[in-house]
Parts: structure tokens; sequence; C-alpha cells
């Protein structure tokens, strides 16, 4: 009985001919290559070097969507390459250093006091992101602290933990001054620098070797110098120091200790209760020293 042309072949009875593979995404394209996985041709276009051979992009986006994600030891995201956001925030502290010497008044619109932040609680943040202008020395020791701490911390808790670790402790400085302004009389007084936010990060790194099981002696040895410091050099705010380091270990210890099938949860919640807990704080001295 006879029947059709062969698959595969040029479709005219009888000459035997075979007609060239082609790419099932591009089918006006020969492809003699094929897929180590699938099997099917592939254009150099839809090809992926693989381990051994080449593989389609169909079957690299398969793997793709079934391989599991990989995460650090406390949950967060891997990534590879540089610490991303450890340089992303030297680069803001940085440029904003130079917009403070080359634009009148930028220090001025920013700064933290805690009188200037009842009013415009934005700078509860953005002090964390300015230094004082005459003293270079005070942009180069903080951003010297950022790289020493930042990049282990980043790779350890994920870059999305980290960016949060450094806003919320930049946060408890700023609380912290607040808390402390009526026995130091600072209720005015301007307030510049990511010095709150490092020691969140040392906070958080001392749990965090700590729970690793690392020693942790350096940067105890790192804290009591800047601690000793802050109370003997003038125009330290120590205030923030402390709110800082207290808010960093806390939210360092959420990170650090949560169980494993809730590390995802406590990753958002944790931080979302402290800051809860530091504008309750906040609002609760502001009114009851009639600042609001």
């Amino acid at each position: 009985m006879p029947g059709g042309p062969v698959a595969g072949s040029s479709g005219v009875p009888g000459d035997g001919t075979q007609q060239p593979p082609v790419c099932p995404r591009h089918p006006d394209r020969v492809a003699y290559v094929r897929c180590q996985r699938c099997g099917r041709p592939a254009c150099p276009q839809c090809q992926r070097p693989a381990a051994v051979g080449v593989h389609c992009v169909d079957c690299v986006a398969e793997a793709a969507r079934t391989s599991r994600e990989g995460r650090t030891a406390f949950g967060g995201r891997v990534r590879g390459g540089r610490p991303v956001v450890t340089l992303t925030i030297i680069g803001l502290c940085v440029a904003s250093y130079v917009l403070q010497l080359v634009v009148a008044g930028w220090t001025s619109r920013w700064a933290f006091s805690p009188v200037a932040g009842a009013y415009e609680p934005w700078r509860f943040i953005t002090a964390a992101f300015l230094h004082s202008p005459g003293q270079v020395f005070h942009i180069l020791f903080n951003m010297i602290a950022l790289w020493m701490v930042g990049p282990y911390l980043e790779a350890t808790l994920g870059r999305a933990r980290f960016a949060t670790l450094y806003l919320v402790s930049a946060l408890g400085g700023s609380v912290g001054a607040v808390l402390l302004a009526p026995a130091t009389g600072t209720w005015l007084t301007a307030m510049v620098g990511a010095s709150g936010a490092v020691f969140g990060m040392f906070g958080a790194v001392l749990v965090v070797l700590r729970r690793t099981g690392r020693d942790a002696g350096p940067i105890i040895g790192i804290l009591v110098l800047n601690g000793v410091l802050g109370f003997v050099l003038p125009g330290i705010a120590w205030q923030a120091h402390l709110g800082g380091l207290v808010v960093g270990a806390l939210l360092g210890a959420a990170y650090a200790y949560a169980p494993r099938e809730r590390r995802a949860l406590v990753g958002w919640a944790a931080p979302l209760a402290l800051v809860v807990v530091l504008a309750v704080v906040t609002w609760t001295m502001y009114t009851s020293y009639g600042v609001l």
C-alpha cells in the first residue's frame, strides 16, 4: 500500500535525499549542531555553551526555572561578583561629600538634629550620607570601616538584608540621639555621618561572627577604640554610635538566629518591627517634651 513522503526527505518521491536539519526557533536557518539535553538542532543564536557541548535556549530556560535558588548561610540570595551594595553606599557618601563642598546649603538641607527630625523626618536617614565638610578624616575613617565589614556582611546576609541593615541602623543612630537629647542638651545640635550605620554593622558582625563560630576579637578592639574616642574627642555624636550599635546588633541577631524555616519571614518582619518600635519611641519622646 503506497505511503506519503518519508519525514525529513525532500518531498520528492524516490530521490532519496534528506532535508538539512533546521532550528525549531528559526526554521529558516540550517542547524547541524544539536542540544546535548533535548537533541534538537540549534542555530548559533540559540546555542548556549555547556560543560559538554551546547544547550539550546529552551533547555537553559527550563533548567533555570527548575533549579533551586542558592541561599546564603542566613537565607539571603547568593549573588557572585562585587559587593554592589557596599560600593553603592560608599559612592553615595563620596558623591554627597563632594556636593557638600561645592553646593551651598547642601549639608544644612539634609543634616539631622533631634528637633529638625521632628518636622522633616527624612533627616533621620539622610544624615547617614553626610560628613563634616572640614574634616576629611571623618569620611575617610567611616568609609574604611564600611569597607572592612561591608563586603563580609553583604555576602553573608545577602544584598537586600545588608542594605536594610545599613538603613535601619542609620535610623537607630538618629533615634539614639533623640532619646539622649534631654540628658545631653543636644536638641538643636546638627549631626552628620555614617557612624551610626557603621556601628550598626559592627554590632551585626559581632553577632554573625559569634553565630558562625569565628573570632570577633579584632571587631571588639575596633569598637572599644571608637567608643573611647567618642567620649574623648569633641564633636563626635556618640549618641548615634550607641543607638546604631544596639539596633544593628538586634537586627543582626534576628537574621543570624532565625530558624531555617522562618528566615524568609524574619527577613522582612524583623526590620519592620524594629522600625515600628523606633517610630513609637521617638514619637513618645517628642510628645513628652513638647516638640510636637
